[in-house]
């Protein structure tokens, strides 16, 4: 790393101070499965972050189609994994104490680790994110999962947030449908026959956030305007759990992805998985 690179990494605000939620936020997340903080990152702090994570995306990006002839998944965004291992600086944002802090205290633990992250930039008039469940693919066999989804831009009303279904997080695993056509139209027939209230957060601001459990059902629409829908999207899950057994090629592959060189029955905390927070350590 150079000096120049050294001293812009020392510069970058370091997200160690605390968010203060509100104990209604807490049970409402509990509840429903799903919550938007406003302000989670300053202004300020993402001016000095997105230019890190979008440079990264764009020399990382590996789609080399236009959109049209990609298929469904591929049109929904450009999707690039565990930035924190390719840049200091996208390092001190993925590990920030204050998002970590957060997940856990929605979750009601003591301490989590990192999944991995993920950018996800939805291209201009790029296609929707069907209906799905992200825990479908991790081999966790808990409901102490989390996801924090942070645009680095403004967000209009006709964008918003993601949709989620309330409370479906309760059930726990539905079916093993990977994100596809044929699991948004499942799925939409499940939410619909179940009569679970679809809701999104609307318009969201650079550095707000939503938090949604790994089994909340949820989607995304399609980016109709000519702005490149940045967000980035931290995993976290409880500390102290363990690996289980893949029971699909999906959790399979993700667990030779983000527990390496471990086995089921092993603690979930490889290299790749950081404890980013515990109460204890306070």
């Amino acid at each position: 790393m150079s000096m120049k690179e050294t001293s812009h990494n020392q510069a970058l605000p370091t997200l160690e101070d605390s968010y203060t939620l509100s104990e209604q936020q807490i049970l409402s997340y509990q509840q429903k499965g799903h919550i938007v903080l406003r302000q989670v990152a300053s202004p300020s702090e993402i001016t000095s972050y997105e230019p890190v994570i979008t440079d990264l995306v764009k020399e990382l990006n590996y789609h080399n189609k236009p959109i049209e002839q990609r298929d469904t998944y591929g049109k929904a965004f450009i999707q690039i994994s565990n930035l924190w291992e390719k840049s200091e600086a996208a390092r001190r944002f993925v590990l920030a104490k204050r998002f970590a802090k957060i997940a856990a205290e929605l979750m009601g633990v003591e301490g989590v680790r990192i999944y991995h992250d993920q950018a996800l930039y939805k291209e201009p008039h790029g296609g929707h994110t069907p209906w799905h469940q992200d825990q479908i693919y991790w081999p966790l066999d808990t409901d102490k999962t989390i996801t924090m989804w942070m645009p680095l831009v403004p967000i209009s009303e006709e964008i918003g947030s993601m949709t989620f279904a309330s409370e479906s997080h309760r059930v726990g695993y539905i079916n093993k449908m990977v994100i596809s056509d044929e699991s948004h139209r499942t799925l939409a027939g499940y939410i619909e026959g179940k009569g679970y209230e679809t809701m999104s957060h609307g318009a969201m601001e650079a550095g707000d956030a939503t938090f949604h459990a790994g089994w909340t059902l949820h989607s995304a629409p399609g980016n109709p305007t000519d702005a490149m829908r940045k967000v980035m999207t931290v995993i976290y899950y409880a500390d102290g759990l363990r690996i289980a057994e893949p029971d699909s090629k999906a959790r399979e592959s993700d667990m030779k992805a983000w527990f390496p060189d471990a086995k089921p029955g092993d603690l979930a905390a490889t290299a790749l998985n950081p404890l980013v927070y515990s109460r204890s350590a306070r």
